[in-house]
């Protein structure tokens, strides 16, 4: 070859075959498309020009070029061409168009059904290929498999060799990729035999069904000691798949499956398997190698995995110590691997799955609610305060009291107006509707008792649109025709026009249980529960279903005191019901729940639905499924319909939000009063990922209740005084 290729950039020729673009880069070597005389295209691998001058290398080379000439196979690339003995050493294989595995599972998340099942008989009969060649390929990995249209490809023999050559003697040198090692090569890499590759299948599997590695760690050293003495994570893996895998991880070689025994059980897959992600899993794992375009036979790149499981101090530094030798050698080797982390003060940039739908130009950011007043706020003094924001579109509006009401673009954290001063906002924005955000202030900040002001904001200007008092003691809600208020001092429910904030309909509010009545709205429609003003304590509670259209009012049935609101379940409203009758004799921060309650608005039905047992707890409806959240972090799922409990999880993360979800998955957030973020699985209650606390969220962050909301699918919260954002693949990047 005449031109270093290194020197001229992309080089014209390599071999007599044209170059016609470069494919990817990796420790070895760079890898370019080819073209022939005949025009058959061809994935062209050059080493780099300064292993070019090692001897030991080249003889490795050879060893590489000599292992991949006597595989042949329907799911390998096959070679054909190469010159060891080149200025600089070169191989030829056969083009396969197509992604790798690990940039397919980042784009489109982990396989399921028939094309994970495809998958691991492609691979099974590709390495079945490559042992009857009697080569063990060692580096099995997402970045080492093409998924082609007609079935997986093996690729890169690079640190391969021949079951009849004798290892090269080389002191302290480890090959592979530290994900998806066998034990054995971490221990006794000389004596790796085909049973390391099976393996490395079973922990390439694993990811390609989760997007996670079942020895996932944040650091290679204890990825090492994980594969070697610890058991494999395959609790996301699905049944029968995690009953295979299991056998290909076990640590004795002796007792894997051989492959023509996986080459029967493969085919049992069944195509409902479902792939198991937690949003962010697949971009998360697969960016442990930089997909290569396609083509690519060389995927070394970046390593950001999942925060170990906690072992003490001493002991992990004595793991450390262990591992490092064989492992430092690793990434001096060969083949070479950069390690970066996903922790947020790490310089390393953050990757989002693009994937997700996230606000255009999305980033993690953290913003402050407070701005410098000449008084004290006084919302540290308040024991519950309901903060918190509303998203619409791409801009969050957040209020409570000790901060005035903002509007956040939600892609960026800017503020792009603020109203009134921080004394102002009393409560979280009831809503939004027609470019107007509304919230309650207090009509004498001095004074709590006194009236309130709801005010509508002009979401577009920050300035008052409108303006009403109303009572206080009944907070106003949006329904689907305005806003339900109480005035002050009256007893009639008022519905506002949202736009003008005039009077659309007004009704006395009573019932036959009494004329002390609060406005309430479940699913858009309004109500409202009314109890006798002088046995506030006794009796019943009447529930009223009022017209949207002129506030007629039809009472529906009576309520125990103690029942609580949590929204409407196929049409019907639904109720969670406190254990004790007396309402005063209850922990209103930990509340004793023993009963669900369904109204049918037609018959006027009341259904009591006994829990199977007393759940303790703040209940949220969420998808026919009422969450029960305990300060100290435990979190109970209970069927509405027939009051099952399906889980129950101690999330050992206290003083938790209310929860969130996203139509695009199956998991719940929540945010601590901290600014910690956690995300169970929907189904199982099991913990898919948390994060570590803000960095001084706020002096009211003690007495604060957090919230959190979505916007598209990027996750804002509010702890303390501040705002923040993170997305579901990366959470420790977010807002901290």
């Amino acid at each position: 070859m005449p031109v270093s290729v290194e020197e001229s950039g992309a080089p014209g020729v390599v071999g007599g075959y044209t170059i016609l673009g470069k494919l990817g880069s990796g420790g070895m070597g760079a890898v370019y498309l080819g073209e022939s005389a005949s025009g058959r295209q061809v994935a062209v691998k050059v080493v780099h020009a300064q292993y070019a001058q090692d001897e030991e290398f080249r003889v490795r080379f050879r060893q590489e070029v000599a292992a991949a000439r006597r595989v042949s196979g329907a799911f390998t690339a096959p070679v054909v061409d190469a010159d060891p003995e080149a200025e600089q050493p070169w191989m030829a294989t056969l083009y396969v168009p197509g992604r790798t595995l690990g940039g397919v599972v980042a784009e489109a998340g982990p396989l399921g059904g028939r094309e994970l099942r495809l998958l691991a008989l492609g691979l099974v009969e590709a390495l079945r290929d490559i042992h009857r060649a009697g080569v063990v390929h060692r580096d099995l990995k997402p970045g080492n498999v093409l998924m082609a249209e007609d079935g997986p490809r093996v690729i890169d023999f690079g640190i391969s060799h021949a079951a009849d050559h004798q290892a090269l003697t080389v002191t302290g040198r480890l090959m592979g990729t530290p994900p998806f090692m066998s034990p054995e090569q971490f221990a006794s890499p000389r004596d790796v035999t085909a049973a390391s590759d099976v393996f490395s299948l079973g922990s390439l599997l694993v990811y390609a069904a989760t997007g996670h590695g079942p020895f996932d760690s944040d650091s290679p050293y204890m990825t090492g000691y994980r594969i070697v003495h610890e058991v494999p994570a395959l609790e996301r893996t699905p049944q029968p798949l995690r009953s295979i895998v299991e056998r290909c991880l076990d640590k004795d070689p002796q007792r894997r499956p051989a492959l023509e025994e996986l080459q029967a059980l493969f085919p049992t897959l069944p195509d409902t398997l479902s792939p198991s992600v937690a949003g962010s899993a697949a971009q998360h794992l697969a960016s442990q190698e930089t997909a290569p375009a396609p083509g690519s036979h060389d995927a070394d790149g970046p390593t950001n995995q999942p925060a170990p499981r906690a072992i003490g101090r001493s002991r992990r530094r004595r793991i450390a110590l262990a591992v490092s030798v064989a492992l430092v050698v690793t990434v001096a080797g060969v083949v070479g691997y950069h390690f970066t982390s996903s922790r947020p003060n790490d310089k390393a940039p953050i990757t989002v799955d693009p994937a997700l739908d996230l606000p255009p130009g999305w980033r993690a950011w953290r913003t402050s609610l407070t701005r410098p007043v000449k008084t004290e706020p006084t919302a540290t003094n308040v024991d519950t305060v309901d903060s918190g924001c509303v998203a619409d579109g791409t801009s969050v509006y957040c209020a409570g009291t000790g901060f005035t009401v903002a509007r956040i673009d939600a892609a960026t954290g800017r503020v792009r107006w603020r109203f009134g001063d921080n004394s102002e906002a009393a409560q979280r924005p009831l809503g939004i509707r027609n470019g107007r955000v509304y919230t309650a202030v207090p009509l004498d900040v001095d004074s709590r008792d006194s009236a309130q002001r709801l005010v509508a904001i002009d979401t577009a200007t920050g300035k008052q649109a409108w303006t009403r008092t109303v009572d206080v003691s009944h907070p106003a809600a949006l329904f689907s025709g305005g806003i339900l208020t109480v005035p002050d001092g009256a007893s009639e429910f008022v519905a506002l026009d949202a736009a003008s904030g005039k009077d659309v309909w007004r009704v006395p509010a009573r019932s036959s249980q009494g004329t002390n009545c609060s406005p309430l709205v479940m699913a858009g429609d309004p109500y409202g529960v009314c109890t006798d003003a002088t046995a506030p304590f006794s009796g019943k509670a009447g529930l009223l279903h009022l017209d949207p259209a002129d506030g007629t009012a039809q009472e529906i049935g009576a309520l125990p005191l103690t029942a609580q609101p949590l929204g409407v379940d196929f049409g019907r409203p639904l109720f969670a019901v406190r254990a004790s009758e007396d309402t005063a004799d209850d922990n209103r921060r930990d509340p004793a729940y023993s009963a669900l309650l369904v109204v049918n608005p037609r018959t006027k039905a009341l259904t009591r639905t006994p829990l199977k047992e007393t759940v303790r707890g703040t209940p949220t409806l969420i998808r026919g499924v009422v969450y029960f959240v305990r300060p100290d972090g435990t979190v109970t799922a209970v069927q509405a319909a027939g009051g099952t409990t399906l889980w129950r999880r101690s999330t050992q993360v206290e003083n938790l939000s209310a929860p969130t979800t996203s139509p695009n998955n199956d998991m719940l957030y929540f945010a601590n009063r901290y600014g910690r973020l956690l995300a169970l699985d929907r189904s199982t209650g099991t913990t898919r990922w948390t994060t570590t606390q803000l960095k001084d969220p706020g002096l009211s962050a003690e007495k604060r209740v957090p919230s959190i909301v979505l916007v598209k699918e990027a996750i804002v919260a509010v702890a303390g005084e501040t705002a923040f954002s993170a997305s579901p693949d990366q959470p420790l990047a977010g807002g901290h």
